[in-house]
């Protein structure tokens, strides 16, 4: 049998602890009405990292042109579009089924097959197709369909068509998130992903399974934060570190000591510590975007470039912001929900003109409401998070 759960070496298991520790505490920083919205907009960096890896790059900016149904004229761009809106309504699916169904077995076969479906069957007919490299064919990948032939990726060749099923079959048993107790629930994590590209069950698209896969095993821990922040961001800023980490896990074992099976129980280890490693950049990360005090600092510096008129503003012909801007924007992010009437007075400013600036800000979507009348809470377009949160995605391209 291969080794299908890493060595708890103490390394593996004071990072799996330090995982736990700081993404929960990332949970409590905010308002939970402001955290909710923060999380919506980080799908969209989610989808952009996660095509990323994939070779595909469309800007966070061009995602939310998507989300509103403008779609650029060029079609390739059009089509990479769809792509990243597909990964973004994946990941509301997924939560919705594990919400509606908590004790779903994540690791079956039909689940897995479900998360290759309803990824696929929104692409457009482009990006569901594979080439062949040695013959030249043209190959159109069925959304959810298991893979009927041999693939090869780098060195590795997966498992044969033939027993797919027993391999599927075994993962599913091996790596029901419900057998494990304790700290392994999250331990078993990187391992039952290193498991599933190793597997490679469909014709295209199984990175991008095995990390929904693992959105939605966090998910079901549940793993408090996560949310605020994602794997995929970590792999595609660190993709030769990981791609490397799998190519060792990948390797045969070496000597008697090192595992059970035909795989290395060292490599698997390995990648195990490096992908926690990469939780934990990103976990970090957050942490330091979401300390209120650098936060609102942000806030104020971003009001006062476009007051300054030393960045664009997001919509055409906008004005530049007034600095009672800063004053809504910090009591909104704080309150999470506030009435208009309370932005306005928290403002400091004239009703009139208090109402204009409240005007300004829900057109460009720093401030959001569900109705024309509603209390607001804080928006974060695309074109503005870039400053929020620095370095979270490129600011440029596109």
């Amino acid at each position: 049998m291969e080794p299908l759960y890493p060595s708890l070496s103490p390394k593996l298991v004071d990072i799996a602890r330090e995982i736990l520790s700081r993404s929960a505490i990332l949970e409590g920083r905010l308002h939970p009405i402001t955290k909710k919205s923060i999380t919506e907009f980080l799908r969209i960096t989610n989808s952009y990292y996660s095509n990323l890896i994939e070779g595909h790059s469309t800007h966070p900016v061009d995602i939310e042109r998507a989300m509103r149904k403008d779609y650029s004229n060029d079609l390739a761009k059009k089509s990479l579009q769809m792509e990243s809106l597909a990964h973004i309504e994946c990941q509301r699916m997924i939560e919705e089924r594990l919400e509606a169904d908590p004790t779903a077995n994540i690791s079956s076969p039909e689940f897995l097959k479900w998360l290759h479906r309803i990824f696929f069957e929104q692409l457009p007919s482009e990006l569901r197709r594979v080439r062949n490299e040695e013959t030249g064919e043209e190959i159109e990948v069925i959304p959810g369909e298991i893979r009927h032939r041999t693939v090869v990726v780098g060195r590795h060749i997966g498992p044969g068509e033939n027993v797919l099923p027993q391999f599927l079959d075994r993962f599913a048993s091996f790596y029901h998130p419900a057998s494990f107790h304790g700290i392994d629930p999250l331990v078993a994590a990187p391992a039952a992903h290193h498991r599933l590209t190793w597997i490679h069950p469909f014709l295209d698209g199984n990175g991008r399974v095995a990390r929904l896969h693992t959105d939605a095993w966090f998910m079901k821990l549940p793993l408090a934060g996560y949310g605020l922040w994602n794997i995929s961001r970590g792999i595609a800023r660190q993709k030769r570190g990981y791609t490397s980490a799998l190519v060792q896990a990948d390797a045969p074992r070496h000597g008697d000591l090192n595992g059970r099976g035909n795989l290395s129980q060292k490599g698997l280890t390995h990648f195990c510590e490096f992908f926690f490693e990469v939780c934990l950049d990103q976990i970090d990360y957050m942490g330091r975007m979401l300390a209120l005090d650098g936060l609102l600092d942000r806030i104020r510096g971003y009001v006062n470039l476009r007051k300054e008129q030393s960045i664009v503003s997001p919509l055409p012909a906008s004005p530049p912001l007034k600095k009672e801007a800063a004053y809504m924007l910090q009591d909104v992010l704080l309150r999470g929900e506030v009435s208009r009437g309370g932005v306005i007075r928290c403002s400091g400013m004239a009703e009139r003109t208090g109402r204009i600036l409240l005007g300004q800000l829900l057109r460009e979507g720093l401030l959001v409401s569900n109705t024309p009348k509603g209390p607001v809470r804080f928006g974060f377009p695309a074109s503005v998070a870039g400053y929020l949160f620095p370095d979270l995605y490129p600011m440029t391209g596109h």
